[in-house]
């Protein structure tokens, strides 16, 4: 690698969501270690948080300032429109500035939350266009994927994934799902999520402690209709199980993943008044690390709060929102330990809860196992990920077979 590589990385970082900053910050990592010498900057949602949290310059990702702002009015329906207009140009000027571009992690080419198709996939579509039109390698490393009804936002996932010169998976069924929409996977490889190559904090052991994390759960994207009861299920759902805990005299912490989770918090303090029911203010995945390592049990709905559970070692129960989560658990060797988040039921979720616990030790071994394994793999994604962006450049891990699980 020359001193003149630039890498960007891209995404809706910096944006409140501690799982898409986690990602980031082990791609950061991998480069840091193996390519200190390129230039990196961020085309991103939060380019004032990337910047002062990760030290590299960053760009917003879109014109418009009121992008995520629901548009009622003519003026912010018009410059919404314009921006998408602008943006264009902006992302391709972008682009043309690198050789490399990541995209690291996130689960950009699914729809398992609301997503319209002119928000986050219009621009990842922009993106690699333009990647594919002005020779700059687009790399969708460690991506999640599923399959998405709505027709325009699948045409503009499929084609972001063609036109990618580089992709990776985060669990076989986000590879399947691509291989169904007609992209050819062949090459694509599957490896743990980006953030197991995080470090695993040490900490202070809190006994009797139940790291309960919750979410602004309103069903995914086909869910629109019925958002609000799905909310409130499980809302009163998690909930009955706070209570429950408390009535046992467990201590519990609630954990969000996004700044849109604290109204949940709230909620769930307001519902259950007791001084054993806290709230953490962890800023980032290292943060929720650090308090799941030192609990007995985790419950959790984000994804990438399972992720930090798991890395942790902590025995978890997942509150599955996605076919993501489950196949999460059953790689860590936890599927029995799965409950749905659209039917919240607290006597189920508290049997499941004493199971769990009862076959701690069984599991902590077990997570152990897994993520020695998940280290290895993401060895072998990182490697991978040199060979084929970096061809110049040896890289100092070991020498394994591309592309993991073809």
């Amino acid at each position: 690698m020359t001193p003149r590589t630039r890498v960007g990385v891209f995404g809706l970082l910096g944006s409140g969501n501690l799982g898409n900053d986690g990602s980031l910050e082990a791609v950061l990592g991998y480069l840091r270690a193996e390519h200190p010498r390129a230039a990196v900057d961020a085309l991103c949602g939060g380019p004032e948080v990337v910047a002062s949290r990760y030290g590299i310059p960053a760009t917003r990702l879109h014109w418009y300032r009121g992008e995520y702002r629901t548009a009622s009015r003519l003026g912010a329906i018009a410059g919404k429109g314009l921006g998408k207009l602008v943006d264009v140009f902006r992302t391709a000027a972008w682009v043309r500035r690198h050789d490399v571009v990541i995209v690291p992690g996130m689960g950009v080419l699914e729809a398992t939350l609301p997503l319209r198709p002119w928000g986050f996939p219009y621009s990842l579509f922009l993106l690699c266009a333009s990647g594919r039109l002005l020779g700059t390698r687009v790399a969708l490393v460690g991506v999640g994927a599923a399959p998405i009804r709505d027709r325009p936002t699948r045409a503009l996932v499929r084609l972001s994934a063609r036109l990618a010169a580089y992709r990776s998976y985060r669990d076989t069924l986000s590879r399947d799902a691509m291989r169904a929409t007609g992209v050819d996977t062949a090459r694509d490889g599957v490896y743990p999520d980006l953030a197991f190559a995080l470090p695993t904090p040490s900490a202070a052991p809190s006994p009797g402690t139940v790291c309960v994390g919750v979410m602004d759960f309103h069903g995914g994207n086909d869910d629109r209709a019925r958002a609000e009861e799905i909310h409130r299920r499980y809302l009163d759902g998690t909930t009955a199980f706070v209570r429950a805990l408390v009535a046992d005299g467990r201590t519990v912490r609630l954990l969000t993943g996004d700044a849109c989770d604290a109204s949940v918090v709230e909620a769930i303090l307001d519902a259950v008044d007791s001084p054993l029911v806290t709230a953490s203010a962890a800023a980032s995945l290292a943060d929720l690390m650090k308090e799941m390592a030192a609990a007995d049990t985790v419950v959790a709905t984000r994804y990438h709060n399972l992720v930090c559970a798991l890395k942790a070692g902590t025995p978890t129960l997942a509150l599955s929102y996605a076919a993501k989560s489950d196949a999460l658990m059953e790689r860590m060797g936890l599927g029995a330990y799965c409950h749905p988040a659209r039917d919240v039921d607290a006597d189920r979720l508290l049997d499941q809860f004493r199971s769990l616990e009862k076959h701690a030790a069984e599991t902590r071994r077990t997570l152990a196992d897994r993520n020695e394994e998940a280290a290895r793999q993401l060895d072998r994604q990182f490697a991978d990920l040199t060979t084929t962006l970096f061809p110049s450049s040896p890289s100092t891990r070991p020498s394994t077979a591309r592309r993991e699980n073809r």
